[in-house]
């Protein structure tokens, strides 16, 4: 029987909690949940004690000089991944963060080549490529252009809605009421720093973004460039370098209570469309509908695969104790996650420079702030409904 992998946890915040170390208690028969290191003492023992994790230290340089590790997962916010990862790389030899890998490219590439000179395997959180639906979309996807049967690819679109991505998990929340030390934060890029509004769609962007450009990438399997932006922000679109066009259709509306997200594939003869789970939903993957129209007097088919019950999160957290393990590589590396947010940036360049631009990121802040007010407030209505 292998031994189980050593796991270290460095954050025990929202993320940390409600993603991440519920995930691998999950998984106790492939890890052991060693220690964690969070400044945050009462959180840190009932957290501890909650999940079983053995060993509780202030900081990562506790955990660090303490304990022999497979993996450190560092659930933080990407503004303190310039100062904290660099600390990390050269005493671990592999490493789980959240996407995404900081705020501005220059940044995401010095973390890239310091990773690779540390030797440590580095694996982004971007979640949707362990959905068991994305897994089989994929799959599908794949068989599709290796046999030929369903035509050329043809087009792929994303799109995605503003919404409740945390599916209730809140309530799981541990939180003594202890305020957290100040981190250092990354400084913002040259380019857009004293610019409010330029830096506003930058840092909103980047942590949005990101992820439908990263699964554009992982069905695309190739890479590609921007063809097109729209002031509003909410169209881009894309060319792949054998061709291809891809859309991206960033939270044309809004979802009070839930969260929707779909992705088409199109081919000539047929289409995969995927609709991920919501981040934090629990014991829930994404679902998946299949269209596939051989000709040649067949008969249509659409069907719809199931999908194990087993949501993106615990799916992610398996997948990196087999990155620990060296059965597979990293679903998205740090390389690939500091090319994402070159493609943020120039997304983000190319928009305030038309016309119209910032009057739409300027009313695009204050839309945002009132849609968490209201999500705040149905969210509460609901609670008492069903109390």
């Amino acid at each position: 029987m292998a031994a189980k992998v050593r796991i270290g946890f460095v954050g025990a915040g929202f993320m940390g909690q409600l993603a991440h170390i519920r995930s691998y208690a999950l998984l106790r028969e492939d890890c052991e949940l060693v220690a964690l290191a969070e400044p945050r003492r009462d959180t840190a023992e009932q957290v501890a004690a909650r999940f079983g994790i053995a060993r509780v230290y202030h900081d990562h340089h506790e955990l660090l000089e303490s304990e022999q590790l497979d993996g450190i997962v560092a659930p933080q916010k990407y503004a303190h991944h310039g100062a904290l990862l660099p600390e990390l790389y050269p005493h671990v030899s592999h490493l789980f963060t959240e996407k995404p890998l900081a705020l501005g490219a220059a940044t995401g590439d010095r973390l890239a080549s310091l990773a690779s000179e540390a030797g440590c395997v580095h694996m982004l959180g971007y979640h949707r490529r362990s959905d068991p639906a994305t897994v089989e979309a994929k799959r599908t996807v794949d068989d599709w252009r290796a046999s030929g049967e369903m035509g050329e690819l043809r087009y792929l679109r994303i799109c995605y809605s503003r919404g409740d991505w945390i599916a209730n998990a809140q309530a799981a929340l541990i939180d003594a009421g202890e305020k957290p030390p100040p981190l250092a934060d990354e400084e913002p890029p040259a380019e857009f720093a004293g610019d409010d509004e330029a830096l506003w769609a930058l840092s909103t962007g980047t942590d949005e973004l990101v992820h439908p450009l990263n699964l554009l990438r992982h069905f695309l399997s190739e890479r590609y460039r921007l063809v097109f932006t729209h002031a509003s922000g909410r169209l881009y679109a894309f060319e792949s370098e054998s061709g291809v066009p891809a859309t991206i259709e960033a939270a044309p509306y809004r979802v009070t209570v839930g969260l929707e997200e779909e992705l088409l594939v199109a081919f000539d003869r047929g289409y995969v469309r995927l609709r991920p789970a919501p981040s934090l939903a629990m014991n829930r993957a994404g679902a998946l509908d299949v269209y596939s129209d051989p000709r040649a007097g067949a008969t249509p088919e659409r069907r719809s695969p199931q999908v194990p019950w087993i949501d993106p999160m615990r799916a992610q957290a398996a997948n990196f104790l087999r990155v620990c393990r060296g059965e597979i590589p990293p679903p998205t590396n740090v390389a690939e996650a500091a090319e994402d947010l070159h493609l943020v940036s120039e997304m983000v360049r190319a928009r305030v420079g038309l016309p119209g631009a910032r009057e739409a990121i300027r009313a695009e802040r204050a839309e945002r702030a009132r849609d968490w007010d209201e999500q705040l407030l149905a969210m509460a209505q609901l609670a008492r409904l069903h109390a």
